[in-house]
């Protein structure tokens, strides 16, 4: 700790800093220091409301939330805001649910950093897939399962000109971001590259927040399930044999005799 006091940021600086999934437990050293030094937090709709409460008191609070077809301020502009802060002389941490440079847009801010010459350091923090799969006790690799793991975002926009053969199926497990709307289209997308309709899906909601949840279900009924239970954003989809795995609430057993009926009425 005296370690990282001795190295306090100075004014005039930015800093693009992961706050995680949620919970502030699970923030880094380095970011609660740098949250609770900052003359300004600009922060995302991600970010755990009990992660403002580190922060000084004389502190400003910009927010710059994102919603699905509805920007508070579209990302340019915000490149914009962080520099003239910085500019103004002052500490800027820029506040990202999960990590930066996991569907951050943390590498357009540090281009636009660069670009204007000003002084920019990015510290890491837990990705939602990996704070959500560890509350629900969801390994994301597993010697019998699973080798490989890869994370896509399922937002609607160029979803079907997206190739995502070969990341899903035996041996691998594919995260989806931001899939909750368009999760009958993404199974429809993983089923007809090839992924059976029986590989196992994990719908990890609001993971390390209050009221989260997790389900588990099937492929094939993965659109039915995300209505049927009014699942609601921020959450993430896992897709692979680790999902069976996670400590959620099973509707697989049901979904798959459901399954097993409809393949005999075929």
């Amino acid at each position: 700790m005296e370690q990282l006091n001795s190295t306090a940021p100075e004014s005039g600086r930015l800093w693009l800093v992961g706050a995680g999934p949620g919970d502030p437990d699970l923030l880094t050293l380095k970011a609660a220091r740098l949250i609770a030094s900052a003359d300004v937090l600009v922060h995302d709709g991600l970010v755990g409301a009990g992660i403002f409460d580190l922060a000084r008191p004389d502190a400003q609070l910009i927010s710059v939330e994102k919603k699905r077809d509805r920007h508070s301020m579209p990302q340019q502009d915000i490149n914009a805001l962080l520099v003239r802060l910085v500019r103004e002389g002052l500490t800027v941490v820029r506040l990202k649910g999960g990590d930066p440079f996991v569907f951050g847009r943390g590498g357009e801010e540090l281009e636009a950093a660069r670009a204007a010459g000003i002084p920019c350091d990015v510290v890491p923090g837990v990705s939602a897939a990996l704070g959500c799969a560890a509350e629900a006790g969801l390994p994301l690799t597993h010697r019998a399962l699973a080798s490989a793991v890869s994370f896509v975002a399922g937002t609607c926009q160029g979803l079907n000109e997206q190739d995502w053969r070969g990341l899903a199926g035996p041996g691998r497990t594919l995260v989806v971001y931001m899939g909750v709307t368009t999760a009958g289209m993404i199974a429809d997308k993983l089923m007809a590259d090839g992924v059976s309709p029986d590989m196992p899906v994990a719908i990890l909601e609001r993971g390390t927040l209050s009221g989260s949840r997790a389900i588990r279900t099937l492929l094939a009924e993965l659109g039915d399930v995300v209505a049927r239970e009014k699942v609601k954003s921020p959450a993430i989809l896992v897709v692979g044999r680790v999902a069976s795995l996670a400590d959620a609430e099973d509707v697989m057993a049901r979904d798959f005799a459901a399954l097993l009926e409809g393949q005999a009425a075929w």
